[in-house]
C-alpha cells in the first residue's frame, strides 16, 4: 500500500465543518469537509493520531485503494490481485461490508462474497459474517462502477472512550458533545457548567479538553491488529502529550441523585475528578460559581423520550430565568429537538445551526453571546 492515502473521518451530518476545523487545529494537513465527514491525506501515523487525538470523529477509515469493476467476474479478479497482505494479517478474522450505488454491480451480498473469497483464498485470513466476531472490518463502496476499499481503523466507535460505564436514559455521545463544545467556542480555558448533567458528558468532556487528555488514551483500536502496525511508534505517539491541571473548575448539577453518582464515577474513571464538581440540586437552586464567567452547556429533556413535552415548557422557562438573573457574562449552549422549548427560555439565542441526527431525533444547538 502506498505510504500516503486518503483518510476519512466520520462526523454527524451537519457537523462536518466543525470536525474539519478540529482536524486543522490538530495539525492535519488540508482536511476537507464532505457529506458525512472529513477527508484528508496521510499515512498510518496520521490514522493512529486521528483515532487517539480527535474528539469529534466517530470513526476513522483508511482508504486502501480503488479499482474499476463493471461486473462480478471483474470484481473477483481485481480483488484477488489487491495487495491485502500489506495491511491484513492472515491469522485474524475479517468481515466485509459492501454498499452499491449507481453501478452495474448492484447486489451487495454477491459483491461481498467475491471480496471475502479473494481475501480467504489469496491471503488465507478467515472471513466471518458476524461483524462482532471480526478483528478487522473492510468496507467496500461500489459507486459509478468504482470499487473503493477502506479499512475501519477504529473498531469500536470512537465515542466509546473507555471511561463512561454508567449512563442515563438518553446519553449524549462524547464525540457529539465535543463538537457542540467546539461550536460554542470552547477551547479549554474557561469553566463549563451543566445544570442538567445526566451522566456528566459535557462536564467531563470539557474537563478533559482543559487538561489536555487525549480522548483515545484508555482504549484499544482495530489498527493495532493490522500488519502495518508499529507498536514502538504507537507507544511514542501515545506518550508524546503530557496532561496539565486546569486552572478552572467544571460543574455538573442534576436533580437526580443517581445521575450525580454516575457522573462522579465517570469522572473518576476519566481522571478528571480533581477539578470537577457534581451536586444534586434542582435548577431553581443553581448559583453562579466563583471566578470568571464561562460556558453553560446543557442538554435538557426534549419530551420525545424523557418527560412530558407540555410540562417541559415550564422547566425550560425556569432554566432561562435563572440564567438571565444569575449568570451575567456567561455564554449559553443549549441542545434540544424543539425550537419552541428553546424559545421558552427567553434567552437571546443567535440563529441556530443545522439540525443533527441523534438517537433517531434531529437536535439543534442554540447558543448565546455573553448574557447581559
Amino acid at each position: 500500500m502506498e505510504t500516503e492515502f486518503e483518510i476519512f473521518l466520520a462526523a454527524p451530518p451537519g457537523l462536518e465543518e466543525v470536525l474539519r476545523d478540529e482536524a486543522a487545529a490538530a495539525g492535519f494537513a488540508h482536511p476537507v469537509a464532505v457529506p458525512g465527514g472529513v477527508t484528508l491525506r496521510g499515512g498510518w501515523p496520521e490514522v493512529w493520531r486521528a483515532n487517539l487525538q480527535l474528539r469529534g470523529a466517530g470513526r476513522v477509515l483508511a482508504r486502501l485503494g480503488a479499482f474499476r469493476a463493471m461486473h462480478l467476474a471483474q470484481l473477483d479478479k481485481r480483488a484477488r490481485k489487491f495487495p491485502w497482505g500489506e495491511t491484513l494479517r492472515p491469522d485474524l478474522p475479517v468481515h466485509v461490508e459492501v454498499t452499491c450505488r449507481k453501478s452495474r454491480i448492484y447486489h451487495a451480498r454477491a459483491a461481498s462474497q467475491r471480496i471475502e473469497r479473494a481475501i480467504a483464498e489469496e491471503l488465507g485470513a478467515p472471513v466471518v459474517s458476524d461483524p462482532a466476531e471480526a478483528e478487522v472490518r473492510i468496507k467496500a463502496r461500489i459507486e459509478d462502477d468504482l470499487c473503493t476499499l477502506s479499512i475501519d481503523s477504529s473498531g469500536e466507535p470512537l465515542h466509546k472512550r473507555g471511561h463512561k460505564e454508567a449512563v442515563g436514559k438518553a446519553p449524549m455521545r462524547e464525540t457529539l458533545a465535543s463538537l457542540f463544545l467546539r461550536q460554542c467556542g470552547y477551547s479549554g480555558t474557561e469553566p463549563v457548567l451543566d445544570p442538567m448533567c445526566g451522566s456528566g458528558t459535557f462536564v467531563i468532556e470539557a474537563a478533559e479538553i482543559a487538561a489536555g487528555l487525549q480522548p483515545g488514551r484508555s482504549r484499544a483500536f482495530a489498527f493495532e491488529k493490522l500488519a502495518s502496525f508499529d507498536a514502538a511508534a504507537w507507544d511514542r505517539l501515545r506518550g508524546a502529550t503530557a496532561a496539565v491541571t486546569p486552572e478552572c473548575r467544571f460543574h455538573g448539577f442534576d436533580r437526580d441523585a443517581g445521575a450525580i453518582r454516575m457522573s462522579q464515577a465517570n469522572a473518576e474513571r476519566a481522571g478528571v475528578a480533581a477539578f470537577t464538581t457534581f451536586r444534586c440540586q434542582p435548577v431553581s437552586e443553581l448559583q453562579r460559581p466563583e471566578g470568571p464567567p464561562g460556558l453553560v452547556m446543557v442538554n435538557p429533556p426534549y419530551g420525545a423520550r424523557i418527560g412530558n413535552k407540555k410540562l417541559l415548557f415550564s422547566v425550560y422557562g425556569a432554566l432561562g430565568k435563572v440564567l438571565l438573573e444569575r449568570f451575567s457574562g456567561w455564554r449559553v449552549g443549549l441542545v434540544t429537538s424543539e425550537a419552541g422549548l428553546a424559545r421558552a427560555t427567553a434567552l437571546p439565542f443567535r440563529p441556530p445551526g443545522p439540525p443533527v441526527a441523534h438517537g433517531g431525533l434531529r437536535i439543534t444547538l442554540f447558543q448565546t453571546d455573553p448574557l447581559p
